[in-house]
């Protein structure tokens, strides 16, 4: 996970700063060159060729022959010239040809909200797409700003989608200064429609109130983009705007050919400015580039206004009903249909989170923003990740790094600003709640997910795909370490779908294709197994720990961060060595051992394999072995082991630096004892990984000592939901360097609170003697986090990343619908069953 601060190296990087400012920048681009934008529609010629069959024959069968000594070339060349396995994809069958996932469920899913980095976009699912999104200038301290990319830096009062079903239908909110916008997104597929069917947005904007110096008028800017670079005209996107509320509202536009489609709000900007300084006019110049791949239009109009916009497909030729399927989709019927949507994602949402009618309706407002945009934010990318690779290599080696194959991912994201990309320990939590809503879209997921594997088992866990994920993020943290791994949490739905299918959840359709799902998945689960249960073992059997500590320690570092656990800068042993035992990875080694098992066994049947995966999660489950490595009766507490010393510090000192730069005083570390192999005395969420994971037998005096940890509110306690980091470690609110602050030592996280949770309402139903203190405190910590978050939703507009242990208040990147929206599941009592 990424930090709140600037300039942290953490498990999220940080975003590349934006170029956009208050006054336009100048652009660079000629507008001399620039043509008029034809109107006519552009029309695809159908050619009949004539064809001499003889010559094709010949042709083929020379191509054949020049094919075979290709072939032999390549393969009888330098052994070089084989593939590096870290870029060699998994031998076996593609989850996402299975045929669950073609034809209309495909074609279903193809156009989207898929492009989260945007306030609003839309893309199909395919690598070189035709792109579409909106634009606005916002206006703040009496300067316009363009707003394009969602950014901390607008400033924005509130934004997310309120509503969003995954798949059609979609309603956001965007308070900007004064200045509200809606956006809603239906998608529509009729008889005459393309591949995909048809799809409208409609806009709405006022402002609350006029004041000196604001003009009555607001302009917005609608573009479309060919990713392919493909020449553009109106032909090609049928659009149109309706309905605005006064009639004198003006319509500009501007052809831009560019590869840079992530710097287009720049480049818009640039071109408003000239045109400003030469015309004095705020308004696109009704020019264009030859063969543009971007057509922007402006809409200027006196708020209130609303704009429809409809895309058809399949218009390439002549069609009299194209008039009639834009009008279904603006205007009146545009709005009828919106409506229709909403009472269902409505009716939906109560079926699912609220059968029984108890939630609150500020609570119900909040659990559909949290799902809605954690559903809207769904993103499609397609790229190739970095991979470091140290040694020579022909196979597109850049410096120390190799490229992976092109792959695409359809994923969602943790944080819309901040994070628009895919995380792979942070998208098991995210299925917890999309698996619930819709099955289908959980499966796509995690089967796009598990295709990224490589031969050996290893998916890389930060996933920078395409230009316009590679925008967001610094060069020096784009590359992906293949010795690092990410906590499996994609088992959590795994198994969830697994108990699922044994309780007969699922309808007979949904059964068969959830065994399929499995049957496929299987060779590429027992890779991902196998990998976790090679790479990161420790020196005893049973004992893992995560690799890549000793590659990331400095003498700036406090404690040597554990980027590969997701829990960053959380306190492990002082020195790192290959000794260390680490009690979460143990937890999530137990998770998937027991959730291969009952896939195995249950779904594959696959003797060999459900025998082997029980007899793993029986050796991880064995309660008096966990004790005699991790448990310290003295504390009552479950830690890590490893080569350890509490006494180390922080302390400024003059460093010497590299070239002709002078030393300067830095906070370097100090170890004023020598370390020892020992416990790791920091009680915190790594110390209750045995609790969550159901391990201690419910009669347990160690269950009594677990749940005092939980309550008391020296240690993990607070009205706000539960500290990473007890108040009691040495390391509690400790930053790790200079320039990194605490992040997992002390701040209240989501997705460890409803593990947490799941855990104590698990024991609150079990026989024996703490079940009604486990119960008390599962109401207490339930009523605390869901309050919190409520009251944060209500002041700020947002859910967040983390909340201060504190006062309570959100921390870190914002809106964060990610596993924040975990609160949804809270609110329903909606726990796993297994």
């Amino acid at each position: 996970m990424s930090g709140g601060g600037d300039g942290r190296k953490t498990t999220r990087n940080r975003l590349k700063p934006s170029t956009t400012t208050g006054e336009p920048p100048q652009d660079h681009r000629s507008l001399r060159n620039r043509k008029p934008l034809p109107k006519e529609r552009g029309k695809d010629q159908l050619r009949i060729l004539d064809i001499n069959f003889v010559l094709l024959g010949f042709i083929i069968l020379t191509s054949f022959i020049a094919l075979f000594f290709v072939f032999r070339s390549v393969h009888f060349s330098d052994a070089d010239d084989t593939l590096p396995r870290v870029i060699t994809p998994f031998p076996g069958p593609k989850i996402m040809d299975l045929d669950m996932f073609q034809g209309e469920h495909k074609e279903s899913l193809y156009w989207g909200t898929y492009r989260p980095h945007v306030y609003f976009g839309v893309r199909a699912r395919a690598p070189e797409s035709l792109v579409a999104g909106l634009m606005w200038l916002g206006i703040k301290d009496g300067r316009y700003f363009m707003r394009h990319m969602c950014q901390d830096a607008d400033d924005l009062q509130t934004y997310g989608w309120n509503k969003h079903n995954g798949r059609d239908y979609g309603h956001q909110v965007i308070s900007d200064h004064g200045m509200t916008l809606t956006t809603s997104f239906l998608k529509s597929k009729g008889n005459d429609s393309g591949y995909g069917g048809d799809w409208a947005v409609q806009v709405g904007v006022q402002y609350e109130k006029l004041n000196e110096g604001v003009p009555d008028a607001a302009h917005i800017f609608f573009y479309v983009a060919d990713e392919g670079q493909n020449a553009l005209s109106l032909g090609r996107t049928e659009w149109k705007s309706f309905k605005l509320l006064q009639d004198d509202f003006e319509v500009h536009h501007v052809g831009l050919k560019t590869p840079h489609i992530h710097n287009l709000s720049d480049l818009v900007q640039g071109i408003l400015g000239l045109q400003v300084r030469n015309f004095g006019n705020l308004e696109l110049p009704d020019t264009s580039d030859d063969s543009p791949n971007i057509i922007v239009y402006q809409i200027t109009a006196r708020t209130p206004f609303r704009a429809d916009l409809a895309f058809v497909t399949g218009t390439d030729i002549d069609n009299d009903r194209v008039e009639e399927r834009v009008n279904s989709l603006t205007g009146r019927s545009l709005t009828s249909q919106l409506q229709k949507k909403e009472n269902e994602f409505d009716d939906k949402f109560k079926k699912i989170f609220d059968p029984s009618d108890k939630l609150d309706s500020e609570f119900v407002e909040v659990g559909k923003a949290a799902i809605g945009n954690l559903l809207g934010g769904i993103g499609y990318f397609y790229g190739q990740s970095k991979i470091l690779f140290p040694q020579p290599s022909k196979h597109g080696s850049d410096g120390d790094s190799i490229l992976y194959w092109p792959a695409e991912l359809y994923t969602a994201v943790p944080s819309r600003p901040f994070f628009p990309r895919g995380f792979l320990w942070d998208e098991g939590f995210h299925q917890l709640l999309i698996w619930r809503w819709d099955t289908h879209i959980s499966m796509d997921i995690i089967g796009h997910w598990l295709d990224l594997m490589n031969i050996d088992g290893w998916i890389p866990r930060e996933q920078i795909l395409g230009a316009e994920a590679l925008s967001k993020v610094p060069e020096e943290f784009v590359v992906q370490r293949p010795s690092n791994g990410n906590p499996p949490t994609l088992f959590l739905v795994l198994q969830d779908l697994v108990c699922g299918m044994n309780r007969n959840k699922f309808s007979a359709t949904e059964s068969t294709e959830i065994s399929a799902f499995f049957e496929r998945s299987f060779g590429r689960l027992e890779a991902w197994f196998q990998w976790f249960n090679t790479t990161q073992s420790g020196k005893h059997t049973s004992n893992y720990y995560w690799h890549g500590r000793k590659e990331s320690q400095t003498i700036f570092e406090l404690n040597p961060k554990t980027l590969s656990s997701g829990l960053d800068d959380y306190p492990r042993a002082s020195h790192p060595t290959e000794e260390e035992r680490h009690l979460d990875l143990r937890c999530w080694m137990l998770l998937a051992a027991d959730c291969m098992h009952s896939i195995s066994e249950q779904l594959v049947k696959k003797e060999e394999s459900w025998k082997a995966y029980k007899e793993t999660a029986k050796l991880l489950a064995d309660f008096d072995l966990l004790n005699e490595m991790h448990f310290d009766k003295d504390h009552g507490a479950y830690f890590d082991y490893g080569n350890h010393t509490e006494k180390v510090r922080l302390r400024r000192q003059l460093v010497e630096k590299n070239g002709n730069q002078p030393p300067s005083l830095e906070l370097v570390r100090e170890v004023l004892e020598k370390p020892v192999l020992r416990l790791v005395p920091h009680v915190g969420y790594v110390s209750l990984f045995p609790f969550i994971s159901k391990i201690i037998p419910s009669k347990s005096w160690i269950l009594e000592k677990q749940l005092d940890i939980i309550s008391n509110t020296s240690t993990l306690w607070t009205n706000y939901g539960l500290r990473s980091l007890s108040k009691t470690s040495s390391m509690y609110m400790k930053r790790n360097t200079e320039h990194d602050p605490p992040y997992w030592r002390g701040p209240i996280w989501m997705n460890m609170n409803y593990l947490i949770l799941s855990s104590l309402h698990h024991y609150s139903r079990e026989e024996g003697p703490y079940r009604e203190r486990a119960e008390t405190i599962y109401n207490d910590l339930k009523g605390n986090l869901i309050r919190n978050v409520m009251k944060n939703y209500k002041q700020t507009g947002y859910l967040w990343e983390q909340y201060d242990q504190k006062k309570g208040n959100g921390k870190g990147a914002h809106p964060f619908t990610g596993w924040t929206s975990l609160v949804v599941l809270i609110m329903a009592e909606s726990y796993s069953e297994c």
